[in-house]
């Protein structure tokens, strides 16, 4: 290609404002390009977000969302006709959620990441593979039946989350004087909570009944009802990537349609005799979309 000498200072000015950068080469490859370069698709997970993604007790990757990513894996191979495609499960901190896909460390992240415009500025997401909202958990004997009983009482939420604006909005609107603390971990918050440090935990209602099924004594804690937001959960992908995104939306509209979605749903949440909310129902619905 040859420049016109107009577009040749233009483009010898912007190298100088930003030195370094070849301007005329671009990255073509995509996710897809990458993975069937390498030969390996590269999904990150929550190690603690039971029931959808942690590890089990021989250290393995497993629950709702990671059951999703192994069909969308699948579905992978079979789009690239690339059979000896290994796929590998590696551990992302939540705190790290959004970086470890902006800087290519996964190429798909499955754990309980809600889909908000602000994340959208620098990832995208698939259809919402999950519908729940901010509640919070307390010990049965603290009495707290509701978020109305957390006045004068202390709050942990984990930081980064969607859920401590949503929680310090939601206090604020109903007049609630309660304080909030905010805590590094999920693990952390439920180690202050079962200490008597803080009076109540917040974090998505789902998220908060798995730590519930994992502490193996749920009679000792007490789950409010009522939610205080709104959080559809979608799978991280890379941000203006059409291509994949197209692939892994096909693999979970799929799942949609066969109904797999029901097996999936009982084995990680319906085990406990939790039925899907009608808000989950709708969503399995209208995201089943045709061919």
């Amino acid at each position: 290609m040859r420049l016109s000498s107009s577009a040749t200072i233009l483009l010898l000015a912007v190298t100088m404002i930003f030195p370094g950068q070849n301007l005329l080469a671009h990255d073509a490859k995509g996710t897809l390009g990458k993975i069937k370069s390498s030969g390996e698709f590269l999904i990150g997970y929550h190690t603690d977000a039971s029931p959808l993604s942690y590890e089990n007790a021989d250290g393995e990757p497993s629950g709702y969302s990671v059951d999703l990513c192994r069909r969308i894996a699948a579905g992978v191979k079979a789009h690239l006709g690339k059979e000896d495609m290994q796929t590998r499960f590696i551990p992302v901190p939540s705190e790290e959620r959004i970086s470890a896909v902006v800087s290519g460390k996964v190429h798909i992240l499955c754990g309980s990441t809600t889909i908000t415009l602000s994340r959208l500025e620098q990832v995208d997401f698939t259809v919402p593979v999950f519908v729940t909202g901010g509640s919070v958990l307390s010990l049965a004997e603290s009495g707290i039946e509701g978020l109305s009983d957390l006045s004068g009482k202390t709050v942990g939420v984990v930081k980064g989350t969607t859920t401590v604006e949503q929680l310090k909005g939601h206090l604020e609107q109903d007049l609630i004087d309660a304080q909030v603390v905010i805590v590094s971990d999920r693990e952390k918050g439920m180690d202050l909570l079962n200490r008597g440090e803080i009076d109540a935990y917040a974090s998505d209602q789902i998220v908060l009944i798995g730590q519930v099924i994992e502490s193996g004594s749920p009679k000792r804690y007490a789950l409010a009802d009522e939610t205080f937001s709104y959080e559809p959960y979608g799978l991280v992908l890379t941000r203006n990537d059409a291509d994949f995104r197209l692939v892994a939306n096909k693999a979970i509209s799929q799942i949609y349609r066969s109904g797999q979605y029901v097996q999936i749903f009982n084995k990680w949440i319906g085990r406990i005799g939790i039925q899907p909310p009608p808000v989950l129902v709708a969503m399995y619905q209208l995201n089943t979309l045709p061919e």
